[in-house]
């Protein structure tokens, strides 16, 4: 896995968070809060991150469950080499086959605010994936399993192989059917999670996301919500889905396949991939693909709001028109 200096930024820089990580894991309180810029995706998250960062004089750390993989660049809309105006964190951590966590993450986007506080800079959080933004701010204190790897996980893993997704939850439905009631039967990680926890920790899933609502904030932060009427949102995914077929996401996909990380393309979560690499299987037409790419995203952005809009510390900020320079002078203002 490589080290924070993956994002872009320069070797000194990357230095100096290395060094304020081993010297300071969590160095709070901050100078300034971490502003998290969150919403669906679609909403102009990216855009406007990059502008706030560059009107403060920080940098940006993406909080995208999928921007870490290298390689997986269009599907995921990472912002491109070219267009980043301020150094960018978070993406190209690792390659698409290698395990992560939102625990690792967490040690990471901390590291990250650490090193710029340390300067003096602040720091603009763009948050996609809504547990990788709580973990990062918030008190969440993971169990031992939720790292990345495990004799229990393996064992798991394995019986996932040998059987199917369908058993393995039925499984866990036997032995904590708490938990499993909140856990979709196809999300194989978060199920193997569960065991983990009741064999490692001696606690469950259940528990765990029963105390989650009421979570400590660690870190300083404020929150700024990019609210879209759905409406327009949709046909925002419309576009950009359509505008990562023309970019060339299907040529992505077949290099990445070319590299060997088919299994991990083909992952529940990577939207954009698993229905591409159906395709080129044969499974069905890239027509009948990219309109199941935009289907899966729009569930996806539904989710995304509805997490959010539990979150009382979201200040929303309406985004239907696309104004980024209005919205980050909105948010500088409040600062």
């Amino acid at each position: 896995m490589d080290s924070i200096d993956s994002c872009g930024a320069s070797e000194s820089c990357a230095a100096d968070c290395r060094a304020a990580h081993v010297r300071d894991r969590y160095a709070l309180p901050l100078r300034h809060p971490v502003v998290c810029i969150v919403g669906p995706t679609a909403s102009g998250k990216t855009d406007v991150a990059q502008e706030v960062a560059r009107r403060l004089g920080g940098s940006v750390v993406s909080a995208d469950s999928m921007q870490i993989y290298r390689g997986m660049d269009i599907g995921t809309g990472k912002i491109p080499q070219d267009e980043r105006e301020v150094v960018h964190y978070g993406i190209d951590i690792c390659d698409p086959g290698e395990p992560y966590s939102a625990a690792l993450f967490q040690d990471y986007a901390r590291a990250c605010f650490s090193r710029a506080d340390a300067c003096e800079s602040w720091n603009v959080l763009a948050g996609g994936t809504g547990l990788y933004v709580r973990a990062a701010i918030d008190d969440y204190r993971f169990v031992r399993g939720e790292q990345v790897s495990n004799p229990v996980r393996e064992h798991y893993t394995r019986c996932l192989e040998e059987h199917d997704a369908a058993w393995l939850w039925n499984l866990l439905n036997e032995r904590d059917p708490e938990s499993a009631a909140l856990i979709h039967p196809h999300n194989t990680r978060r199920v193997i999670r569960a065991f983990e926890m009741i064999e490692l920790e001696g606690t469950t899933y259940a528990r765990q996301h029963a105390g989650f609502a009421q979570m400590e904030q660690f870190v300083p932060a404020r929150f700024f919500g990019l609210a879209v009427d759905p409406g327009v949102l949709n046909e925002r995914i419309e576009a950009r889905v359509d505008g990562m077929v023309e970019r060339g996401l299907v040529r992505e996909v077949e290099q990445l396949c070319r590299e060997g990380f088919i299994d991990a393309l083909t992952a529940r979560e990577a939207i954009g991939y698993k229905e591409i690499v159906a395709a080129l299987q044969g499974s069905c037409t890239l027509d009948e693909a990219v309109e199941q790419i935009k289907t899966a995203t729009r569930r996806y952005a539904k989710r995304q709001r509805t997490w959010w809009r539990k979150d009382e510390r979201v200040r929303w900020i309406a985004a239907d028109d696309g104004g980024i320079s209005r919205m980050a002078d909105e948010i500088v203002a409040s600062l």
